[in-house]
């Protein structure tokens, strides 16, 4: 037989088991095979048809394809010498390409692999009929085959039509040499998963659609189905139809007592309402200023703004509003009024001049 032929076959055979098929999940536990069959023997071999018996273990390494490693034996008889003795095992690697998908419980299968036989006869020489001589040899093989399998659990069938290629090129009792021998096998069989079932696929549940309510691209608070103002700068106060709004916090009637800096008890409702306004808006930043009339030098009054607008800054900062959002305390004296009165005693006694503002930054 050609053995470039032989050979190209072997080729063709393990590129169509090596494919990829799918991504389906699939039983990758180890198992146990075990088969039995007849050994259509090589006519040239000179030898009746036996049984024979395979063992092994394999695996799925991908969902179409298995790799399988088996012990096979068999012990035929001479056709004309049946008191002569005739034995033949070995050793195979397989790989399996099954035309399965998911959820198939049959389906078909091509097998191509390569293998090691171990041969021990005994024979007669022509030349010497009644001395029986021995012969062992060992030589390489291929196999190829197809088959079904069928699907019952944890217990799979298989049933497989195939040759083994004997490269046996020195079998002993023989005028002439063979390069190789063909034998056909058939045979059944079955594999056995070990370990525990594998878990089922985790199905993952599917992702929540985004739509422009989920989403707040300027970060201001406002998801964009709302937000009619997509451009919002950090800092900025935003309404609820994420535009800036002013925020006013008045402090009128935060007055003081002529020549003092010491808040009056009217004073306290209304720097409670604003460091509320503060603490609602926490972007927001504002100046504490502070304010005199019009009395007295401007060197004095400018000292005496100062320490009103400490005194609600200090007030302020005790109440819970953070001093990072407050500046100052600033104070401007008499450069400010609200009210412009005559300079002289005590026309000058404007309560309204006296005052302390919360402007916004």
């Amino acid at each position: 037989m050609n053995k470039k032929l032989l050979c190209a076959a072997l080729v063709v055979g393990l590129g169509m088991v090596a494919q990829a098929a799918s991504a389906q999940e699939y039983d990758d536990r180890w198992y146990v095979s075990g088969s039995v069959g007849v050994n259509i023997q090589d006519s040239d071999r000179g030898t009746i048809d036996p049984p024979f018996l395979t063992l092994g273990f394999g695996k799925f390494i991908t969902p179409r394809l298995s790799l399988d490693g088996e012990l096979n034996y068999q012990n035929p008889d001479y056709t004309k010498h049946t008191d002569r003795w005739w034995s033949q095992y070995g050793v195979a690697l397989d790989a399996r390409y099954h035309f399965r998908n998911d959820g198939d419980k049959w389906w078909p299968y091509l097998k191509a692999g390569i293998g090691w036989q171990r041969h021990e006869q005994e024979y007669v020489n022509n030349l010497a009929p009644n001395v029986t001589l021995r012969h062992r040899d060992s030589n390489a093989a291929i196999n190829l085959a197809a088959g079904l399998q069928f699907d019952f659990g944890r217990v799979d069938m298989r049933t497989e039509l195939g040759t083994r290629i004997d490269f046996d090129d020195h079998q002993g009792g023989f005028a002439f040499q063979e390069t190789a021998f063909t034998d056909i096998l058939a045979s059944v069989g079955m594999t056995i998963a070990l370990g525990p079932d594998p878990a089922p696929p985790v199905v993952q549940a599917p992702q929540p659609q985004t739509t422009c309510a989920d989403l707040d691209d300027d970060g201001d608070g406002v998801n964009n189905c709302n937000d009619k103002c997509p451009g919002s700068q950090p800092g900025q106060t935003i309404g609820p139809d994420g535009c800036p709004v002013p925020v006013s916090i008045d402090l009128k009637g935060v007055n003081f007592d002529f020549d003092k800096a010491t808040l009056r008890p009217d004073a306290i409702a209304i720097l409670n309402e604003a460091a509320e306004i503060l603490k609602r808006y926490p972007d927001l930043k504002v100046e504490v200023a502070g304010h005199t009339d019009l009395c007295g030098k401007d060197t004095y009054n400018q000292t005496l703004s100062e320490k009103r607008a400490k005194a609600v800054y200090d007030y302020l900062t005790s109440n819970g509003v953070d001093a990072s959002r407050l500046a100052g305390p600033i104070g401007y004296g008499e450069s400010r009024p609200l009210e412009q009165t005559p300079q002289t005693f005590p026309a000058c006694k404007s309560e309204t001049n006296r005052r302390t503002e919360l402007n916004t930054q």
